[in-house]
C-alpha cells in the first residue's frame, strides 16, 4: 500500500515556483532593450501606466501594442483606446470553467463584428490556466476556454477561418502568485 506524503508534494511546489521566479529574474536582468517577440505573452505593468487625453502610455510603449502585428496602423487607435470595447483582448474565466462571463459580451461582440468587417485578419485564441491541476488537465482546460471563446466569435459573425486556439495551460502565467489573473484567452491578431 502507498502512502501520501504531503511534504514531497510541498517541496515539489516549493522547487517550482522557486525555479519560476528564479527564470523570470534571470529573464528580467537579460531583457536589456531587446525587441519584445510577438509570439511571447507580455503583461502590460499594472504600475507605471498612465492616462492622459483618453490613451494609455504604458512605461515600455512595446507593450501597448501585444497583440495587434495583424491590425493596421489606421485601425490600433481603436484597440487602444480604453473607451472602445476593442480595447478589452484578455476574458478572464472563473476557476476550472470554460464559461465566458456576460461583462466579456460586448468586447467580443466588438472583435467579432470588426473580424466579419476585416476579413483578411486573424486572430489566434490562446487559453491560460492557473497552476491548479495536472499539466495535461490545465493544457485541455485551457483549449476548452479558447475554444469557448471562438465559438462566441463564430456565432457573433467572424469566420472561423480567422480563427485559430493555441492552449498554453499553467506555462505562461500572466502574474506569479495571481491565479485569477491566469485564468484566461488572450486575444492575438496575428499577420496572415
Amino acid at each position: 500500500m502507498t502512502t501520501f506524503n504531503s511534504n514531497k508534494l510541498i517541496g515539489a511546489r516549493y522547487l517550482r515556483a522557486l525555479a519560476m521566479v528564479s527564470g523570470l529574474a534571470l529573464l528580467t536582468a537579460c531583457a536589456g532593450n531587446e525587441p519584445v517577440p510577438e509570439d511571447e505573452p507580455v503583461q502590460a505593468p499594472t504600475s507605471g501606466t498612465t492616462q492622459s487625453s483618453g490613451n494609455v502610455e504604458s512605461v515600455d510603449p512595446r507593450l501597448n501594442d501585444r497583440g495587434l502585428l495583424g491590425i493596421s496602423k489606421e485601425d490600433r487607435a481603436m484597440f487602444l483606446d480604453p473607451n472602445n470595447p476593442l480595447s478589452t483582448r484578455v476574458i478572464y474565466f472563473d476557476y476550472d470553467s470554460s464559461r465566458i462571463q456576460s461583462q466579456f459580451n460586448s468586447a467580443l461582440q466588438a472583435h467579432a463584428k470588426y473580424l466579419s468587417n476585416h476579413g483578411n485578419v486573424k486572430l489566434r485564441l490562446e487559453g491560460h490556466t492557473d497552476e491548479r491541476g495536472t499539466r495535461e488537465y490545465n493544457v485541455a482546460l485551457g483549449e476548452r476556454r479558447a475554444e469557448s471563446v471562438q465559438k462566441v466569435l463564430v456565432l457573433s459573425g467572424s469566420g472561423g477561418n480567422q480563427l485559430s486556439t493555441l492552449s498554453f495551460g499553467e506555462e505562461r502565467p500572466a502574474e506569479i502568485g495571481d491565479a485569477s489573473a491566469n485564468r484566461r484567452v488572450e486575444l492575438i491578431y496575428t499577420q496572415q
